[in-house]
């Protein structure tokens, strides 16, 4: 009798553990299938050189590819010091003085892993995207490629670096200059405790981050936000179950003119979000916590609780980029 006593009492000391411990195992194995770990290199890398990336780096953060030597890509994707890849602004100032751009600014950071570029997808790729800027009139405005390519065919460390990079004479061409610059953003991979966890790490994340990640899951919010970036492979309308306050900018639709495609953007990546604020493409919601709650109510038709919103807030910041893991 004593022993069945023992028996029982000891089933009921462990069984909790192991079905907590069961429990852990199980959401680990779910966001492995959900999301992944992001890949040590972007698709194209392995045809980018060290004096190619070398090249891409100093255009990117060169001035002198605006009209007025004013303004470099950096200057609205700041990644100098780890930056978060954004301005941090709602709509980012142009290089002629009261010119802004029409969208917030995506960040750079993990950009290569997307489907297209640009909040629309209106380019394919990192090479695309970068031609893009610099000419527009509400950015680097610059007149033309032949301008682009003339100011800087005059600099004599480009004319050595561009021939190094691509190893072939007149290598200074606006193709050339964009591929340089999509080399370097090829590069731009974050770093998180998220990634450890899935890779067996559990003390990884806080008890807190890891109920926001079931949270996360349970909402319904992978239906869009999975794969490696949590995000950024497919096009989505904002305002799937209640429209979206700003009926302003229509989205792909002003590109496609398809009715369908109004007020629908591509996803946006999750991966080092918290870092990136004014979030959405018209940059009107300021916090993390106000993005959370408004996501779940217009694309899924749930209202949140404040320790629901918090928990998820919480795992979303596990995924903060940290340059020292």
């Amino acid at each position: 009798m004593f022993q069945t006593l023992r028996s029982a009492v000891l089933a009921c000391v462990i069984l909790p553990f192991i079905s907590i411990s069961a429990q852990a195992e199980a959401l680990q194995s779910q966001a492995n299938a959900l999301f992944g770990t992001l890949p040590n290199t972007m698709p194209g890398a392995e045809n980018d050189s060290p004096a190619m990336i070398a090249l891409g780096e100093k255009l990117y953060m060169d001035k002198r590819l605006s009209v007025n030597d004013s303004q470099s890509c950096n200057s609205c994707h700041n990644v100098i010091d780890t930056g978060p890849g954004v301005d941090n602004t709602q709509f980012s100032p142009g290089a002629i003085a009261g010119q802004f751009g029409g969208r917030n600014a995506p960040t750079v950071w993990n950009a290569g892993f997307q489907l297209a570029q640009f909040w629309d997808g209106r380019e394919a790729d990192l090479k695309a995207q970068a031609k893009g800027p610099i000419l527009n009139p509400a950015e680097m405005a610059m007149p033309s490629e032949q301008v682009v390519v003339a100011k800087i065919a005059a600099i004599t460390e480009y004319q050595v670096a561009f021939k190094a990079a691509f190893n072939v004479e007149n290598a200074i061409t606006y193709d050339n200059l964009a591929h340089a610059i999509a080399a370097f953003e090829r590069t731009l991979i974050t770093k998180d405790r998220f990634d450890d966890y899935m890779r067996g790490n559990k003390t990884a994340l806080t008890q807190q981050e890891k109920d926001g990640l079931q949270a996360f899951i349970n909402t319904g919010c992978t239906a869009c936000h999975s794969g490696p970036a949590l995000g950024g492979q497919v096009y989505q309308k904002l305002g799937l179950v209640k429209p979206y306050e700003n009926q302003n900018d229509q989205g792909r639709f002003d590109l496609t003119h398809k009715p369908t495609d109004k007020m629908v953007f591509k996803v946006p990546m999750l991966r080092d979000v918290a870092r990136t604020a004014p979030y959405f493409h018209d940059g009107k919601v300021e916090t993390l916590e106000e993005a959370v709650k408004l996501m779940a109510a217009l694309q899924l038709g749930r209202e949140l609780d404040d320790k629901s919103i918090a928990d998820i807030v919480a795992f979303l910041k596990s995924m903060n980029h940290d340059s020292s893991l």
